[in-house]
C-alpha cells in the first residue's frame, strides 16, 4: 500500500496519536482525529486487532480482511509491539515520549500491570494526554462489568424507551454505544488538546465511558421522564397512554418531539417502504387539504385534539400515503414545507445521490485486496479535514518508518529490536 502520507496543512495536522485501541469504539473516535489530520499509529499486537479477521468475507476462494476493520481504520499507519517483550516496551516508552496522545480501550488496569500506570506515562511525557474508554469508567460500582454495545444501550436508558410496550426492550440499529463513546472521546481529546496549549502544556486524562455517552444520547427521553412529574402528570404527544407512569415508555415510532410523527407506509409495501413524517403545527392545514379533509378538521386541527387522536390521523395519511411510493411522497409532502423523508434501506442508501454528494459513501482505492467503500467524515470543515480517504493499514506495514521517524532509531537499533522480538511474537512452544 506504500507510505501514509501525513498531512501538513489539516486541522490536527502536527498532533500524533498513539491509538491502542481496538474493536470499534476507540478506532471509530482515532479514526476521526485521523479525518482531522492528525498522524495516527495504530498500535497493535503482532496478532492484530481482531477485528482484521471478525466477520471476515470470503470471495473468490480467499478469506479477506474485514470490512469491519477497513471502514474504522482509513488513514492510519500500523506498528505492531509485543509489549511483553524488552525491546517491545523500549519501542513503546519512545512513542509514548514522541505522541501527544495515547488511546486504549483495555480492561480496567491492563496498563498498570504492564507496567505502565498513568504516572508512568506521565514522567514519560508530561504534555502526554491520556485517553480511555471503558464500558462504565474507572470507578464506580460497576466499574469491573464488562461491557458490549447491547449492554451500554440497556444500561443508558436507550432500550427501556426502543420498541413496544408489548414486546420486549429493543436495541437500536445505530451503534450509539460504541461509535456513540467514540465521538463523545474525540471531542474530550480534542479539548484536552486545546486546554494543553492554553495552559502551560500539562496533559491530563481524559474518559469516557459507554453508558454514560449512551445516556447522553438519551436526554430528549430523560427530559420526559421528569415531566411525567412522578407519576401525576402525562405526555400528551405520546401515543400509549402514560398517565400514572413513573418511567418513559416504548412507544414504537412516535417522535417524542414537541409535534407528533410517524413510520407510514408507502406502495410497494415491502419491509421499507415507509416514510417518516412530523406534523408540525403550522402545516397540519395545508396536510389535511392535501389528504381529502377539512383543514380545520376539529379533531385533528388543534394540537390538542391532533395528539389525543393520533391513531387516527395516522389512518388518514396511511389512506393517502399508499397510492405513492416513498419517494414520490417525500417529494409532494416536501414540496409543501411537510417535514418528511424515506426510510432507507442499506442497499438505499449506497445509491443515494445526495449522501454521495455529501461524500459520506466513499469508494476507498488502494488496498491490496481490492477497492471498498467506507462512511465518510460527518464533519465537514471549509479549512481542516483530509483531502483524501486511505485504506487501512496492513499489520505492522510502518513499522520501520514509525521506529525511524517516530521513535528516531538509527538502522542499526531497529535491526536489533528487531532482532530481540520487539514486533513480533515470541515462537509457540
Amino acid at each position: 500500500m506504500g507510505n501514509y502520507p501525513i498531512p501538513t496543512n489539516k486541522a490536527l495536522s502536527g498532533v500524533r496519536v498513539l491509538d491502542m485501541t481496538h474493536v470499534q469504539a476507540g478506532p471509530t473516535s482515532s479514526q476521526l482525529l485521523a479525518w482531522l489530520g492528525a498522524d495516527v499509529v495504530k498500535f497493535e499486537a503482532p496478532t492484530g486487532d481482531i477485528t482484521r479477521q471478525q466477520l471476515a468475507v470470503t470471495r473468490n476462494g480467499k478469506r479477506e480482511e474485514s470490512f469491519y476493520f477497513k471502514m474504522l481504520n482509513s488513514n492510519k499507519r500500523s506498528i505492531t509491539v509485543n509489549m511483553k517483550s524488552k525491546a517491545g516496551q523500549e519501542v513503546f516508552e519512545q512513542l509514548v515520549k514522541n505522541c501527544d496522545v495515547i488511546m486504549d480501550n483495555f480492561g480496567p488496569g491492563v496498563l498498570t500491570r504492564l507496567g505502565y500506570p498513568n504516572e508512568k506515562l506521565q514522567e514519560l511525557n508530561k504534555g502526554l494526554i491520556i485517553a480511555s474508554i471503558k464500558g462504565f469508567g474507572a470507578s464506580g460500582p460497576y466499574a469491573s462489568y464488562k461491557a458490549y454495545e447491547p449492554i451500554a444501550q440497556a444500561m443508558g436508558g436507550a432500550m427501556a424507551v426502543t420498541g413496544s410496550m408489548e414486546g420486549p426492550p429493543t436495541i437500536s440499529g445505530a451503534f450509539i454505544g460504541d461509535s456513540g463513546t467514540g465521538v463523545h472521546l474525540a471531542l474530550g481529546i480534542c479539548a484536552a488538546l486545546y486546554h494543553r496549549t492554553h495552559n502551560g502544556g500539562i496533559g491530563q486524562e481524559v474518559e469516557a465511558a459507554m453508558q454514560d455517552s449512551v445516556l447522553n444520547l438519551c436526554r430528549v427521553k430523560m427530559r420526559d421522564h421528569q415531566r411525567l412529574l412522578g407519576g401525576t402528570a402525562g405526555l400528551s404527544e405520546y401515543s400509549p397512554p402514560t398517565m400514572g407512569l413513573t418511567y418513559v415508555p416504548r412507544a414504537l415510532n412516535d417522535s417524542g418531539g414537541g409535534h407528533i410523527g410517524s413510520a407510514i407506509p408507502c406502495k410497494p409495501f415491502g419491509p421499507n417502504d415507509y416514510v417518516y413524517m412530523v406534523a408540525q403545527a403550522p402545516i397540519v392545514p395545508v396536510l389535511l387539504k392535501e389528504i381529502g379533509l377539512a383543514p380545520d378538521d376539529e379533531r385533528f386541527a388543534p394540537a390538542a385534539a391532533r395528539n389525543k387522536n393520533q391513531v387516527e390521523f395516522w389512518k388518514y395519511v396511511s389512506e393517502y400515503t399508499k397510492n405513492y411510493d416513498k419517494f414520490e411522497v417525500t417529494a409532494r409532502f416536501n414540496s409543501l414545507d411537510i417535514p418528511c423523508g424515506p426510510v432507507l434501506s442499506t442497499d438505499e442508501i449506497t445509491r443515494d445521490e445526495h449522501l454521495a454528494h455529501r461524500e459520506m459513501w466513499v469508494k476507498v482505492e488502494g488496498h491490496p485486496e481490492g477497492d471498498y467503500y467506507t462512511v465518510g467524515m460527518p464533519v465537514k470543515l471549509s479549512l481542516g479535514n483530509v483531502d483524501k480517504i486511505f485504506p487501512s493499514p496492513g499489520l505492522g506495514e510502518h513499522n520501520e518508518e514509525i521506529s525511524k521517524s517516530v521513535c528516531g532509531f538509527s538502522d542499526a537499533d531497529y535491526k536489533r529490536l528487531q532482532e530481540s522480538g520487539a514486533f513480533t511474537s515470541p515462537p509457540k512452544k
